[in-house]
């Protein structure tokens, strides 16, 4: 969720029927030709036809069905009618984020507007100042309110010479839905004067399936959507918040993708199907179809480009899944992009892979994908090689790879993009939830460091011998002078087998220097774990999540404002 990309650069569509396997920077064809080529590396389908399976479209069904709302809120934000001692408040504005609200009125002197859920214990108040400056129409989301509860909700105005007027509101809400009420949430180890949680940081538990919700820092949940959600909430730089979702509460696919807010508005609609193609024309026929129905595309992780496209891990319809990348435009939903993993690594890791029980073939299970603005590569993990690897966007050129898979194991094109850890750096096994540090920061390219969550289990080229011991959060510093990498943070060891999560989990540094870490799948999946640890491993927040409904156990845990300051609600617009 602290991921954000703002630079703009032209993007460059490279042919992947013949690879170039290169160092970052070999743009000449010169030097591409001097580079490994692998040949004929044949698979099921090409770029058009994932592009015509994923079949990317935006639509406005929810929009529209959010027209008259709009229009309500709009013409109550222009009412005259409703003014700072008389204002217009409307709980869950959209049906569908009962803890929120919205606040309207207009005042004769330009004011700036903030206000404050107050807290039931200390450090539990949500405080936010509107974005807009001073102005005398004002529209406030509100966000924070607790469940089945009389809210004090406090609105301030501040004038141009300072001076402050506080108006006190009274919100009541009902009470949780089943899968969030019926979980139990306990925190214990809580120290609120070390933990990061500023003036209005939550931290949201992103499950599997089921509504997401986020809690504060005594486990009280704060917000919830009531849309089911899988595996992605992820904050944009707009500070809108991307949501994959599902039409259909009782379908097991999720091939919706929303950008919502934290009061339920929708802006935009991607839709994906997930056929599966029947020839290498890309046709589906009606026995295909029936064959293969639609499965969920989008799996496991989305970034926001620095042009605002998006980039998600996908499948791509073929026998093969969880192996693809596409970039979708922002704007109008066509994919510009498509990287398949199988183009750009040997035949050998996935050509033999066996089948799991759905009759795909799961070789890469790629899970983690994050943009580096200092370079401009990307950053991707897979599960199922116990791998790690940084690719040059624009070319798709191999930078480093990572993995417990000996570099003499690798065919010789491969060897020198290797890196050699360091004595005590941990190979990582089935690892999750990898993200870069120091992105974009002024940091030089050449000197990397990321966090991930490692499961610590060998799936095909982990740690056999500490492989189900622990599962841990750690910290890298890869030297790419040296092609080198070294692990500079880790906890989770000496919590030992009871903290072992043999899938998801997530880890996020925070600016402070804490490190939020999600054991999501904690004693099989029957709890979630979520610590949050100073940098020389003291716990200051432990909270487990335990009867939350089936697959409903925490995917990942963010700590993230509500809302962030580059967020604006505006019905007028």
């Amino acid at each position: 969720m602290q991921r954000k990309h703002k630079r703009l650069w032209t993007l460059a569509v490279a042919s992947l029927a013949v690879l170039t396997v290169g160092l970052a920077g070999c743009s000449t064809q010169k030097k591409a030709t001097a580079s490994y080529q692998i040949k004929n590396n044949k698979v099921d389908l090409t770029t058009a036809q994932i592009k015509k399976n994923l079949d990317v479209k935006i639509l406005t069904t929810r929009q529209d069905e959010q027209k008259s709302l709009t229009a309500t809120y709009k013409a109550a934000a222009q009412n005259k009618k409703y003014t700072f001692n008389n204002p217009y408040v409307k709980v869950n504005p959209y049906g569908s984020s009962p803890l929120s609200a919205l606040v309207t009125f207009t005042t004769s002197d330009p004011v700036k507007v903030s206000y404050t859920v107050v807290g039931k214990t200390d450090r539990t108040s949500i405080t936010n100042t509107v974005k807009g400056g001073y102005t005398t129409s004002h529209q406030v989301p509100v966000v924070g309110l607790y469940a089945d509860t009389n809210n004090t909700v406090k609105i301030t105005q501040t004038t141009k010479n300072g001076k402050t007027t506080t108006k006190t509101l009274k919100m009541q809400t009902g009470s949780l839905p089943k899968y969030i009420k019926d979980a139990t949430i306990t925190v214990t180890n809580k120290d609120k004067s070390k933990m990061y949680i500023g003036k209005n940081q939550l931290t949201i538990l992103n499950r599997t399936t089921k509504q997401p919700l986020a809690v504060d820092a005594d486990g009280a949940v704060r917000w919830y959507d009531t849309n089911y959600s899988q595996h992605m909430i992820e904050q944009w730089s707009n500070g809108h918040i991307m949501i994959l979702s599902k039409k259909n509460v009782d379908s097991d696919i999720y091939n919706d993708l929303l950008e919502t807010d934290y009061l339920g508005r929708v802006y935009k609609e991607y839709s994906f199907s997930g056929k599966t193609s029947s020839s290498d024309s890309g046709s589906i026929s009606k026995a295909a179809a029936k064959a293969n129905p639609e499965t969920t595309v989008i799996h496991h992780d989305l970034v926001e480009l620095p042009n605002h496209n998006l980039l998600a891990t996908v499948s791509d319809g073929s026998k093969y899944k969880e192996d693809t990348m596409v970039e979708v435009n922002y704007k109008t939903g066509k994919i510009v992009k498509v990287i398949d993993m199988k183009k750009l690594l040997p035949k050998s890791m996935w050509k033999n892979y066996k089948k799991g029980a759905d009759g795909k073939i799961d070789w890469l299970h790629q899970n983690a994908i994050d943009y580096d603005k200092n370079d401009k590569s990307i950053t991707i993990s897979s599960r199922n090689q116990d791998m790690i690897m940084k690719l040059d966007y624009k070319t798709n050129h191999i930078k480093w790879i990572y993995s417990g898979k000996k570099k003499s194991s690798w065919p010789k094109a491969y060897r020198k993009y290797v890196l050699t850890p360091t004595k005590g750096t941990t190979i990582t096994g089935g690892q999750h939830g990898l993200y870069l540090l120091n992105n974009g920061n002024g940091a030089k390219a050449s000197s990397e460091d990321f966090i991930l969550y490692d499961n610590n289990i060998a799936v095909t080229n982990g740690n056999k011998k500490t492989s189900g011991k622990y599962s841990q959060a750690v910290q890298y510093h890869v030297n790419t002078k040296n092609m080198t990498i070294k692990q500079t943070w880790a906890y989770g060891k000496s919590l030992g087998k009871a903290n072992f999560t043999s899938v998801i989990g997530y880890a996020e540094k925070q600016p402070n220097g804490n490190v939020l870490i999600d054991f999501g799948f904690k004693n099989g999946g029957k709890e979630s774990n979520v610590i949050e640890v100073t940098k020389d491993g003291k716990q200051v927040f432990n909270l487990t999540l335990k009867n939350a409904g089936s697959k409903a156990y925490a995917y990942r845990a963010y700590r993230v404002p509500f809302y962030s300051s580059s967020y604006q609600f505006d019905a007028t617009k």
